[in-house]
């Protein structure tokens, strides 16, 4: 993860806005992921800041948008196989509630720390919002490493991590569900060591379940899908499509593939994916088959795919800018980490002639990169838009679990794409209201802003 961003305090024409983000970045010094996350939205607010100066400030709406309701952090003590006792950090940040109960997922990596958490839970506000899903917003996880772990000892570690958060969760009240290094084998355990807790059947505290205990169909592809569906419409209202461009891909987990299989099923040439080593460049197009045998089923590294294919090529990460980044593409979806892409990477991409870039992961372009892109033409869909449409199923997951019922792949599938259609339809109408033209970073800030402006002014000063 590249980690570069410009933090100093801008100057926007909102005195209010200009000393909100400085009060912001000087309480929270250390925390560069989540300062970036916050300078990214609010400095994209100013035209509706400067309509709303004085009322906002009066409600010190921006204070509160910028500070978590709550932030839990606590031990998970575990025993490896050997015996060995093991401690390891756990959060949960539920930062507003304004709209529903906390949602958003966990994610057990070595890098997360509560700078991360709170960038990521701030995002989550913004694009549960997009949803227009009664969902607030908030994220969790653990600096866990569960790759190279057993079966067993992720679920020893599930389970005591459970045991803190069972306190703080439900479903009204907060929804957890997955993330990087958090999959179904992980929610199996986590949601069997909570029903084991608390002796009810609450099917709908945790979303990303198994199909065969509440879980919902499509959920496993709906970011995926859904940043494609985004995409769709992004690059119809430009006229632009799919069809006959190629497209690189970071990533190869879970919404990296199912971001490639549906671009395909729209014409699309995918080119490349990568991981965290390198990428798979083949020019006759990837073969999606070996890429889910190999990261599904095998848990291999994507080198591999050069056993099943040797034309293609591998290269490996050498340097600032990650390999995939340095192949020519039209569409390039960055569906791996935060700040994946930084400003070095967007010159390269816009060099290679790339039209549009689709965020599949939460932030993975830097401040610049995404300054840079728009100032050069390059489209870009923002990831609290574009990747929307796993929470977005995972809330559909709640509903179908309070009425103990499930809908058809086919019927899941179908409300995906009307949210992520909706979606990009409120992004493209707040970008023209303020005279954005085609930004739709700015747009979808600021359409999700509103709603929950106006539902915070409603329920006081709380």
């Amino acid at each position: 993860m590249n980690s570069s961003c410009t933090l100093d305090s801008p100057q926007t024409k909102s005195e209010y806005l200009n000393d909100v983000i400085s009060k912001t970045m000087a309480k929270n010094p250390n925390e560069p992921e989540f300062l970036q996350a916050v300078k990214e939205v609010l400095s994209s607010l100013e035209p509706v800041v400067l309509k709303h100066e004085t009322e906002y400030k009066d409600l010190a709406l921006l204070e509160r948008v910028v500070e978590p309701e709550r932030i839990i952090t606590f031990r998970v003590p575990w025993i490896d196989d050997n015996g060995k006792a093991r401690v390891n950090r756990g959060f949960r940040v539920q930062f507003n509630g304004t709209l529903g109960p906390y949602k958003g997922g966990l994610r057990f990596h070595p890098t997360v720390n509560q700078s991360i958490m709170k960038f990521l839970g701030f995002e989550q506000i913004f694009k549960n919002a997009l949803t227009c899903l009664p969902i607030g917003g908030g994220k969790g996880g653990s600096d866990f490493d569960p790759k190279g772990k057993s079966d067993n000892e992720i679920m020893r570690f599930c389970q005591s991590f459970m045991t803190e958060l069972q306190k703080h969760i439900g479903q009204d009240v907060d929804v957890p569900a997955g993330d990087i290094g958090v999959g179904a084998r992980e929610i199996g355990f986590l949601f069997g060591q909570y029903r084991r807790i608390k002796n009810n059947y609450e099917a709908g505290v945790l979303t990303g379940k198994g199909l065969d205990y509440g879980g919902s169909l499509a959920r496993k592809e709906a970011t995926g899908y859904g940043l494609i569906y985004f995409m769709r419409e992004m690059l119809a209202a430009n006229g632009l499509n799919l069809s006959g461009n190629t497209v690189i891909i970071s990533g190869s987990g879970n919404v990296a593939i199912y971001a490639a299989e549906k671009a395909l099923s729209y014409g699309a040439k995918v080119v490349a994916m990568s991981d965290s080593n390198g990428c798979i460049y083949d020019k006759d197009g990837i073969k999606l088959d070996i890429i889910k045998e190999l990261k599904e089923v095998k848990r291999a590294r994507i080198k591999e795919y050069l056993n099943h294919c040797p034309n293609a090529e591998y290269k490996e990460n050498n340097g600032e800018i990650p390999a995939v980044y340095t192949i020519k593409a039209d569409i390039v979806l960055p569906c791996a980490t935060q700040n994946d892409i930084t400003l070095a990477g967007a010159k390269a991409l816009v060099e290679n002639g790339a039209k549009a870039v689709g965020e599949g992961a939460n932030m993975p372009c830097t401040n610049e990169a995404i300054e840079y892109f728009l100032k050069n033409n390059v489209l870009v869909a923002p990831g609290k838009a574009a990747n929307a449409g796993g929470v977005a199923t995972s809330a559909l997951e709640m509903c179908q679990n309070s009425m103990r019922y499930f809908w058809s792949f086919d019927e899941v599938d179908k409300k995906l794409d009307g949210i992520m259609t909706n979606i990009f339809a409120e992004t493209k109408k707040a970008a023209e209201v303020y005279g954005l033209g085609n930004n739709y970073v700015a747009g979808a800030n600021i359409a999700a802003f509103r709603k929950i402006a106006k539902a915070m002014k409603s329920q006081g000063l709380i």
